[in-house]
């Protein structure tokens, strides 16, 4: 079975048992070079496996931003 969510505004289908960090590894990006918010709401790297997705989730990636 699967999902349908949206990624950066495009629809994605991933399983239905898919986790964030599931779907950042199917981007084929390294994950430490992005960062993720799931309906807007920021999700830290190392909280990403503990995020399951679900149907109509929108999925944004973004280039962090480090510098003072």
């Amino acid at each position: 079975m699967t999902l349908q969510i949206t990624v950066n505004g495009e629809p994605r289908s991933v399983d239905d048992h898919a986790t964030l960090a599931d779907l950042v590894a199917a981007l084929g990006q390294p994950p430490q070079a992005l960062a993720t918010a799931v309906n807007g709401d920021f999700v830290p790297r190392a909280a990403r496996e503990g995020v399951q997705l679900r149907e109509g989730d929108a999925v944004f990636t973004f280039q962090p931003i480090t510098g003072g």
